[in-house]
């Protein structure tokens, strides 16, 4: 039979402060589930279906979250279902999330029409900004509250494979379709998004050309002197040094020395040692390679600080000396004061192109610097809004790319200043116009604090039991049906919860097109037929120049 919407399916027979439970009307022996749908064919009962408990002058929307029989005092099966209650649909149909009113033990249970999903789906439709459509009604379609899903911070966690590109690819396209004034600033960890040329062959990014800039690295240039004195630290000191107390303490007086001799023309106020100055490496290094040497009484007595810097040279002078950090080391364009503001331009779009969006490549950057890299760029944009007396009216979204990377949840030195950077755009960034996107595969690994700051959920498959886990305590409105379904997700479908959607929902995210460069790798036509020549010597050569 087809079961009209409207009618009585069921009763409230259990009432708690988490969860619902209900009878389903069943004929005879039979399960309601087995002969009879609800809207577009669903079968009354289906797990992340949704139903309406009555109430007077309005309905409490909810999930079913498990779907069981019983067995009554005749023997026969009885069909029970497990509900979450999401929210409030008013006699007018306008839906509120939370429950103000509990429903009691007897009151019915009837079928949410295809109308009311509809109306509640669309109810940020006015912006436009469309994700996908429901997993069980195509035409139902997916609109998230933009201001909320990008001022509020999201995070895009699923396992590899999962389809998180094509999924942060779609996020940015249907931004751009519906808000072309869009600023978003990407971290490309792998060369997934911007236009590149790969042994002759050239991919263009998955976005607009006229509203895209893809840059790498080395034409960016992330310059030492934008370095905090802590990174500075990190990155030419070694910890384990005996010296490395000296080391610091005397960093930090030349340092000063260099920034303020080196801007006198310049009328920048009180420099402190953290203050984005230009100066010179090349005295930098002279300096500390003076002191090193340094000797009284004609050579024939070495002072207190000689020798103590021997460690702390030898990491400079490879880092110097390798052409992998050229781009930190030995800038060609950001060397003065005056270039951060180009600097700024070019990575939230107002540099020459303008863009929408801002691809910025970090694949070829050397492992060992990419967290100090993402730490200078979320620095970058969250101090670009919190001085920007019109930060309301340029809101900047900054989506991080295999967050676990540089933001990791455990402490480590290393990742100190990555995680930092992050952590200030999680808790402060909303008020100054700087939304953040924490993009991973490996949840459990990213940051509590940056997560724990997240307001809106976009979850892929998901297999990791630890992974699973953290996600339940970390995400808002986590219903455990709902999260049961993560290990069963195809690829490209999703579930959506937090401010940014009206209640939890299983969705199909829409095809990007055109996609990003992050495609499977064909083995099995590769190793069937076998694929392009490829030369050793010139992989070999790559190597060498560090030219990928």
């Amino acid at each position: 039979m087809q079961t009209e919407t409207g009618t009585r399916i069921g009763l409230l027979v259990d009432v708690t402060g988490e969860y619902l439970t209900a009878r389903l009307v069943s004929e005879g022996d039979a399960l309601l589930s087995d002969s009879a749908s609800g809207t577009n064919g669903v079968k009354i009962g289906q797990v992340g279906s949704y139903l309406c408990v009555k109430q007077h002058n309005f309905q409490t929307l909810v999930m079913v979250e498990r779907s069981y029989s019983v067995a009554d005092r005749q023997g026969h099966a009885v069909h029970m279902v497990r509900l979450v209650p999401l929210g409030e649909l008013s006699a007018l149909g306008v839906f509120t999330k939370g429950v103000s009113r509990f429903p009691n033990i007897g009151d019915e249970i009837q079928l949410l029409s295809h109308e009311q999903l509809k109306r509640i789906f669309s109810a940020h439709s006015d912006v436009g900004y469309r994700i996908g459509h429901l997993a069980s009604f195509e035409s139902v379609e997916v609109h998230l509250d933009a201001s909320a899903f990008f001022g509020r911070h999201v995070a895009v966690l699923g396992q590899s494979g999962s389809g998180k590109s094509w999924t942060v690819t779609s996020l940015v396209q249907s931004a751009l379709r519906s808000m072309p004034e869009a600023h978003i600033i990407l971290l490309d960890t792998h060369g997934e998004y911007g236009a590149k040329e790969v042994d002759g062959i050239s991919f263009s990014s998955p976005f607009p050309a006229d509203k895209v800039r893809s840059l790498n690295a080395h034409e960016v240039e992330f310059p030492y002197w934008l370095l905090t004195y802590s990174e500075l630290c990190d990155l030419i000191i070694d910890p384990a040094d005996e010296h490395a107390s000296i080391q610091i303490s005397f960093l930090r007086s030349i340092l000063m020395k260099l920034k303020r001799d080196t801007n006198t023309h310049l009328d920048l106020g009180h420099i402190t040692v953290d203050s984005p100055v230009y100066y010179s490496m090349e005295e930098f290094t002279e300096l500390v390679k003076q002191t090193n040497s340094e000797t009284t009484n004609f050579g024939k007595t070495m002072s207190p600080l000689h020798g103590k810097f021997n460690q702390m040279l030898v990491r400079l002078y490879s880092m110097l000396n390798d052409t992998r950090y050229d781009f930190l080391m030995k800038p060609r364009m950001r060397t003065s004061t005056e270039s951060l503001t180009d600097m700024m331009k070019d990575i939230v779009g107002l540099g020459e192109p303008n863009a929408n969006v801002t691809v910025l490549d970090l694949s070829a950057v050397p492992f060992d610097v990419v967290p100090m890299v993402t730490a200078q760029i979320g620095r970058l944009a969250y101090e670009f809004n919190f001085w920007n007396p019109l930060c309301r009216e340029f809101p900047i979204f900054l989506i991080c790319e295999e967050a676990h990377e540089y933001i990791p949840r455990e402490e480590n030195p290393r990742f100190r200043e990555a995680r930092r950077a992050m952590e200030r755009i999680a808790k402060n960034g909303r008020k100054y116009g700087v939304g953040l996107c924490i993009v991973s595969q490996r949840p459990h690994d990213v940051s509590e604090t940056v997560l724990a700051q997240c307001s809106s959920f976009i979850c892929l498959r998901i297999s990791n039991p630890e992974d699973q886990d953290y996600m339940r305590a970390m995400v808002p409105e986590a219903a455990r049906g709902t999260f049961s379904a993560l290990t069963s997700l195809s690829k490209g479908e999703a579930i959506a919860l937090g401010e940014a959607v009206p209640m939890p929902v299983v969705f199909k995210v829409d095809i990007p097109d055109p996609p990003p460069n992050s495609t499977d790798i064909d083995y099995a036509g590769k190793w069937r037929d076998g694929g392009r020549q490829i030369s050793v010597e010139k992989l070999v050569s790559n190597w060498h120049r560090q030219v990928r």
